[in-house]
């Protein structure tokens, strides 16, 4: 999905809609080339919506996807690409309708397996530090050497680069470029910073 040199995708949790143009900014002036805004809040769908509008470099992608009514209201918000924190056959269904990239999660081989045979080879990992992290993305390798993932879920600029750095992983995410605080204090200049922190630590 991602063809970035360095492929992170900026997980957001947003709570105002007039958050969403001043967030987005900061992130573009950053580099973060993918962002994906969580249906967790009241006012995900406009803030995908307004940031799709706005959008000049980065792909803008809608998360936390858990039931098939989620997939059909983000296309019609303007996402791009669709992510889930698990996997089922109606999620995938979903998918196929909307017509739109689908990164569905897993954590188990059976999970893995069940993706890889309704058509998915790039799976979410998530939370990725609490089911072994890396060390598990490197028993996962030779089980299924067609699979590839984005972590997400104790990512983070200490060990981004490990995560990149694994062969079947094509992407890294996570909360720590625009931390939830961070975006109810309106810290423009210190996401700013924190993503291009992260940008440098990915290209290493």
């Amino acid at each position: 999905m991602l063809q970035h040199s360095t492929p992170l995708i900026a997980i957001l949790q947003v709570d105002r809609l007039e958050d969403a143009a001043p967030l987005l900014d900061a992130l573009e002036d950053a580099g973060i080339p993918a962002i994906e805004v969580t249906l967790r809040t009241p006012q995900a769908l406009p803030v995908i919506e307004a940031m799709c509008q706005r959008a000049t470099r980065a792909v803008i992608g809608a998360g936390t996807l858990t039931r098939p009514a989620h997939f059909t209201a983000a296309r019609d918000a303007g996402a791009r690409f669709l992510v889930s924190p698990g996997f089922t056959p109606a999620l995938a269904q979903a998918a196929q309708e909307v017509r739109l990239p689908f990164i569905p999660g897993a954590v188990t081989p059976g999970e893995v397996l069940a993706a890889r045979e309704h058509g998915f080879l790039e799976l979410k990992f998530f939370p990725a530090e609490l089911h072994g992290g890396p060390a598990w993305l490197r028993h996962m390798q030779p089980l299924f050497p067609d699979i590839r993932f984005c972590p997400t879920g104790g990512v983070s600029t200490a060990n981004l680069r490990e995560y990149l750095g694994l062969p079947n992983v094509f992407a890294a995410g996570g909360v720590f470029m625009a931390p939830r605080q961070s975006i109810q204090d309106r810290d423009w200049a210190g996401i700013r910073t924190l993503a291009k922190a992260a940008m440098q630590a990915g290209a290493q």
